[in-house]
C-alpha cells in the first residue's frame, strides 16, 4: 500500500507550494510514480507543477450531471452513468514521467461538493496499492479532515508562516485529528516563509502553546515570489534554492 502524506494548513501559507516540492523531491529520490492530488476546490497544484489537466473530478461530475440535458455531453447507448464515470475516471488523471496528477476542481454554481469529495475519497483508496507515495494537498482549513476525506494518511504536515493566528489554525487541524481518531504514524509542522530563515521568539512560543512538534522552517525566498509572477512552475527553481534545500532536510528527517 502506497504511503499517503497530507498537507493541510490556513490559507496563505504556501502549502501548495510545498507540496509541490515535495513531489518533486521524493521523484527525484527515484521513490515514484507519484500519485499528487489537488483535494482543493479552488485547485492550483497543477501550476507549481506546470501540468495542465485533460479535466477535474469536478468538470467529470458536471458532465455527467447534465448527460441527456446538455447536448454538449452524451453518454453511448446502452451504457449507464455510473459505467461511464468508470470508464472516464482514467481521463481526470494526467500522467507525466514521474507522478500522475488528480485534481478535485469544482462543480458549477451552486451545489454541494459532497459528491466530488466522495470521488477524491474513492479514487485514493483505489489507487493506493499502484503508487509507492501518494501527496495530498488538502484544501484551506479543516472540512477534508471532519469529513474524513483521508481516513488512511500516513504522515500529516501542517503548514504555517510566522504569525500566530497560521500556527493555531495548525493547532485546530491537529485536535481535529485525534478527536476523529485520526492516527498518522507523523504529525508535524513545517513553518513558510521564514525572515532569514529564524523564528520569532512569540512563534516558536505559540507552537509550544499548541503542542504541534516543529518538523523544520522553510526561509522566505523572493524566487518563489518571482516564479510565481512570470508564471512559471515553482518546482523549476534551481537545485540550490534554499526553500528546495530547507524542505529537503526536513523529508530526510521524516525518513520517507
Amino acid at each position: 500500500m502506497g504511503h499517503v502524506i497530507a498537507i493541510s494548513g490556513k490559507g496563505g501559507v504556501g502549502k501548495t507550494t510545498l507540496c509541490g516540492l515535495l513531489i518533486q523531491y521524493l521523484c527525484e529520490s527515484g521513490k515514484c510514480p507519484v500519485l499528487a492530488v489537488d483535494a482543493d476546490a479552488n485547485a492550483n497544484l497543477n501550476e507549481v507543477l506546470g501540468v495542465e489537466p485533460e479535466i477535474t473530478l469536478g468538470e467529470l461530475r458536471e458532465e455527467i450531471e447534465r448527460a441527456g440535458v446538455d447536448p454538449r455531453y452524451q453518454i453511448p447507448a446502452g451504457m449507464t452513468k455510473q459505467a461511464y464515470l468508470e470508464m472516464r475516471l482514467s481521463d481526470a488523471i494526467a500522467e507525466e514521467d514521474d507522478y500522475d496528477l488528480m485534481v478535485m476542481g469544482r462543480t458549477q454554481g451552486q451545489g454541494c461538493y459532497c459528491f466530488v469529495n466522495g470521488l477524491v475519497q474513492t479514487q485514493v483508496q483505489k489507487l493506493q496499492s499502484h503508487y509507492p507515495y501518494i501527496v495530498v494537498d488538502n484544501e484551506a482549513g479543516m472540512e477534508h479532515i471532519s469529513r474524513g476525506i483521508l481516513p488512511m494518511m500516513e504522515v500529516a504536515i501542517l503548514v504555517s508562516d510566522c504569525s500566530r493566528r497560521g500556527v493555531q489554525a495548525a493547532g485546530r487541524i491537529a485536535k481535529l485529528m485525534k478527536e476523529l481518531n485520526f492516527k498518522p504514524q507523523k504529525t508535524g509542522l513545517i513553518v513558510n516563509r521564514v525572515p532569514d530563515g529564524k523564528l520569532d521568539a512569540g512563534t516558536l512560543e505559540e507552537i509550544r502553546n499548541q503542542g504541534l512538534e516543529l518538523l523544520g522552517i522553510v526561509p522566505h525566498d523572493d524566487q518563489v515570489y518571482q516564479y510565481d509572477c512570470a508564471g512559471k512552475p515553482i518546482i523549476r527553481l534551481p537545485k540550490d534554492s534554499p526553500v528546495r534545500s530547507a524542505l529537503g532536510e526536513i523529508v530526510k528527517k521524516l525518513g520517507l
